[in-house]
């Protein structure tokens, strides 16, 4: 079975990033003193009483307001609580019971699920007497709680576990076989459309807006028998164009995002093509070691000949001259062309990113390298490989013991790793070649 899910839900501000992140040991939700800053639904594993659960952090919901925004927010939330086993019901005890709180305990009643009623910022006692106040919200007892100062927490949630075993949920967990899939790109090229059509509903709020996703966030989806984690991150821009702090965190939840997947899905556009921007994120998902998937979306939009893809794809690996192993896939959000190829192209990446190499079969492989063309040499002495051994995958890496280190010269190096992708592929991944002299096994 899989994890129990805990929904943390509120009116905005009233601390339930800072509470998830608490939970979670980390800081995935931005937390800032501004009101909206959480959008989607954010996702992180917890654990209480070695009962593991998932945890969903929400946008703060606005009943009254009829803001495009504002009704996203709401909606990402609605979804959240009706897949929660669990909803966390976070109030603020300095401001009192207000119209939105009375709003959102009579959405909370309605869906009849467990609801657990915290009240966060009780940090004196003054604080903790208003708490009383909201027993008039008809959800059971409030729990006085402090987020900032860790006041509570431990009851809180012997009471949120406490439901799993009323509920039957299995609240151990287990690691399963998935391929972890981030989609980067710059701001606007469609990354949120694409993760939407991949996991089948809507699951990050999509807007002409750019920087509309500002977390990075998790969907876990189940495709021809393949489960796969998606996760949607805010559009990376170059330094002097993140303004606001919020936009910033965004920023570097991009890079986070991509150190925990496995495979990259790297979105760019059609039209205007490649841009130095694209070049930079690219290039950190490609030293990070990560697979690589070309996603050049808005092909639709793209002036169409005969030979469209074969150009296109020539000026990639002309634009993209570090990335000559990454599959494209033309894609169109808009119309859904080849979005469901995909999933096949991911779990091919992630196959090859995987895949080990015989030490005897990969010595043979350098033995024929070296007969087609000799080692360098320097100074009359030549270049000598002994023997070569794979240490490790995602990226496969080779260590190469050889007599002198500093004689291996980086295009020869480059020659071997070409002979690598000649015989075995590894398509979709880099490969690390590390050259050790060879008395420097450990």
């Amino acid at each position: 079975m899989s994890k129990p899910i805990v929904a943390i839900v509120g009116r905005p501000n009233v601390g339930k990033s800072t509470l998830f992140n608490i939970f979670a040991n980390s800081r995935i939700s931005i937390v800032d003193n501004t009101p909206g800053v959480t959008r989607d639904r954010i996702y992180a594993n917890g654990e209480w009483l070695d009962k593991e659960f998932l945890m969903v952090d929400t946008g703060g919901i606005e009943i009254m307001n009829t803001d495009e925004i504002a009704v996203s927010i709401r909606t990402q939330a609605q979804i959240a609580i009706r897949e929660a086993d669990v909803i966390l019901f976070l109030c603020d005890a300095k401001t009192g019971i207000t119209d939105e709180d009375a709003g959102v305990a009579k959405l909370l009643r309605e869906s009849r699920k467990p609801i657990v009623l915290a009240v966060n910022k009780a940090d004196s006692p003054k604080d903790e007497l208003s708490v009383y106040d909201f027993y008039q919200l008809g959800l059971g007892d409030p729990m006085p709680i402090s987020a900032a100062n860790h006041l509570g927490l431990g009851d809180l949630l012997d009471k949120v576990v406490g439901y799993f075993e009323q509920l039957g949920l299995d609240a151990t967990g287990e690691e399963e076989d998935i391929i972890k899939v981030a989609l980067i790109g710059r701001p606007n090229v469609g990354k949120s459309s694409i993760f939407n059509l991949l996991v089948g509903q809507q699951r990050s709020i999509v807007s002409n807006v750019p920087g509309t996703t500002r977390d990075a966030i998790d969907t876990l989806v189940t495709i021809d028998g393949q489960k796969y984690l998606f996760i949607d991150t805010a559009g990376m821009r170059r330094k002097g164009q993140v303004e606001e702090n919020i936009e910033r965190y965004s920023v570097m939840r991009s890079p986070r995002a991509v150190d925990r997947c496995d495979v990259v899905l790297m979105v760019m556009e059609a039209v205007p093509g490649v841009t130095e921007q694209d070049k930079k994120i690219a290039g950190y998902a490609h030293e990070a070691g990560k697979g690589v998937v070309l996603v050049v979306n808005k092909w639709d939009l793209y002036n169409k000949k005969n030979d469209s893809t074969i150009r296109f794809t020539e000026e990639l690996r002309k634009e993209l001259i570090f990335l000559q192993y990454a599959p494209p896939v033309f894609v169109s959000a808009l119309t859904k062309q080849r979005i469901n190829r995909l999933p096949e192209v991911i779990r091919y990446v992630a196959e090859q990113c995987s895949m080990r190499i015989a030490t005897n079969v990969l010595n043979r492989i350098l033995e024929d390298a070296v007969a087609m063309n000799p080692t360098p040499t320097d100074k009359g002495k030549r270049l000598r490989i002994f023997y070569g051994t794979q240490v490790k995958v995602k990226p496969p890496t080779f260590v190469l013991f050889v007599n002198e280190p500093s004689i291996m010269h980086f295009s020869y190096q480059r020659y071997i790793e070409n002979k690598l992708r000649e015989s075995f592929g590894f398509e979709g991944t880099p490969i690390k070649i590390i050259v050790r002299g060879k008395n420097e096994e450990d």
